[in-house]
């Protein structure tokens, strides 16, 4: 591992609560970069990029906006299944879907890298770490506007299943309200990726941080 991942994992061990993602569409007519400054104002220590709309060009300039800021409030800067646009904009990590990039191939070309990796089933945690992945993600746990088309969701018991199958962190997401955060972190959980929650917010500042002492207490 090189050093540089290591000070990468460091922090998203051990500053990483609410795991804020964007989506622009759903952030009630306020921009990307609206919602970016607001999370970060509110505390976030990691945010994740995800534009399935835009084109390369627009994505990879948001994409430097984003690592600017992030590096400004000393926070993390995911980007969602992009390789490229992670590499071209030094980022701190890339986040890989099932019909991605396989994440060991991804290692090669972005050993500095965090990866993280969607997972649906316990099997697909087990093989994480062989795969090349830093972290995991769990989901959804619940019904969510992200996954359209989606009938079948995984519950709270996925955590202690999942996370038995790999010694790796991992992250949990789907539809997670803040009344949910007691239970899920009585499971387990430590880190809780949002997309509305937080880009639906009225006051996005002040949810992020109510998240994180929720998360915290």
């Amino acid at each position: 591992m090189s050093d540089l991942l290591e000070q990468r994992l460091k922090k998203f061990l051990h500053e990483v609560t609410v795991y804020p993602v964007s989506c622009e569409k759903l952030a009630n007519g306020r921009t990307d970069n609206e919602w970016l400054e607001a999370v970060l104002s509110g505390g976030a220590r990691i945010v994740q990029l995800r534009d399935k709309d835009a084109d390369d060009r627009t994505l990879l300039e948001k994409a430097h906006i984003f690592r600017r800021k992030t590096a400004e409030a000393g926070a993390l800067f995911i980007v969602n299944n992009r390789l490229d646009i992670a590499l071209l904009a030094q980022a701190d990590g890339i986040h890989l879907g099932n019909s991605d990039i396989p994440a060991q191939e991804a290692r090669k070309l972005a050993p500095d890298l965090i990866i993280g990796l969607s997972c649906n089933n316990a099997e697909q945690a087990a093989t994480a770490e062989d795969r090349g992945a830093s972290y995991f993600n769990i989901g959804p746990l619940f019904p969510t506007a992200t996954k359209q088309g989606l009938t079948a969701f995984l519950g709270t018991d996925a955590i202690r299943r999942f996370s038995a199958k790999s010694a790796l962190p991992f992250t949990v997401m789907g539809g997670i309200k803040i009344e949910h955060v007691p239970s899920l972190i009585t499971l387990g959980a430590r880190r809780l990726a949002v997309v509305t929650a937080l880009t639906q917010a009225i006051d996005i500042k002040k949810e992020t941080r109510q998240w994180i002492a929720a998360i915290t207490a």
